[in-house]
């Protein structure tokens, strides 16, 4: 299988993951938002699935499924929005971001089997126990050839990160600080800067994104200097938000932090 992830990682520098909901601002945008995006030279795509209860998204994101959930946005129609996904993106890696309940309520390996088939690469879901992951999901992913993304946290112990690094075929997501997405943690604040550190100092075998809080060139550009590229949703999403033409939007944003 094309491993579209590792592709992007080895060719190049400064890689931005742009999050965005599927199904917001409009049900129909979710195609149109992944070509504009890629355009505009987004190099990795994650796209979030609508949850009544995201436990690790600010109010920006959790608005934006709400209003997604509203416009009728579930995983049935989704799949069947990203039929179309690869004539749009070309070879641009592509996750699902979202949560194990409405996964599990699909069935997960008829999930899994219905995003591989769409040519998605991989999946987040935070609050996946690592435990069941290793137990019941892995051999799962495998068969369809998702990789799975891990996330850490500054208290995460360098066991647990080392476990994850094992256990990873993608990148990890470093979350820049305490809190949600979203937030203002600054990724040049003294204890950033030292929780940084210690993850470079350890050697880790897959490459590292940093995401939550960061919303513009000058949060990417920091830190692109501790990793290999950056997250951004929440910024994305606010940009998106009363807009007449939401994939212009969204590629003026890209551009704005790319140029």
């Amino acid at each position: 299988m094309n491993n579209r992830i590792a592709n992007a990682f080895a060719s190049k520098h400064n890689l931005l993951n742009t999050y965005f909901t599927a199904g917001y601002p409009s049900l129909h945008d979710t195609i149109p938002l992944a070509q504009a995006l890629v355009e505009a030279g987004a190099d990795i795509l994650e796209i979030g699935m609508p949850f009544s209860d995201p436990l690790a998204d600010g109010p920006v994101i959790q608005g934006s499924s709400t209003v997604a959930l509203a416009n009728g946005m579930n995983l049935p129609v989704l799949f069947k929005q990203l039929q179309g996904l690869r004539a749009a993106v070309a070879d641009t890696p592509v996750l699902l971001m979202g949560y194990l309940n409405p996964v599990m309520q699909f069935g997960a390996e008829e999930f899994c089997r219905q995003a591989a088939a769409v040519g998605v690469d991989g999946l987040i879901l935070p609050d996946l126990p690592l435990d069941e992951y290793e137990e019941t999901y892995q051999p799962i992913f495998k068969k369809y050839g998702l990789k799975a993304v891990f996330l850490i946290t500054p208290q995460t112990s360098e066991e647990r990160i080392r476990r994850l690094d094992s256990l990873s075929e993608a990148f990890l997501y470093l979350v820049s600080g305490p809190g949600t997405t979203g937030g203002t943690t600054p990724t040049d604040a003294p204890a950033q800067q030292e929780y940084f550190n210690r993850i470079a100092a350890l050697n880790l075998h897959n490459p590292r994104l940093i995401g939550f809080g960061i919303a513009d060139k000058a949060g990417f550009d920091r830190a692109c200097e501790h990793a290999e590229g950056a997250i951004i949703g929440s910024a994305l999403i606010q940009a998106l938000k009363d807009v007449d033409d939401a994939p212009a939007a969204a590629a003026r944003f890209v551009r704005g932090i790319k140029s």
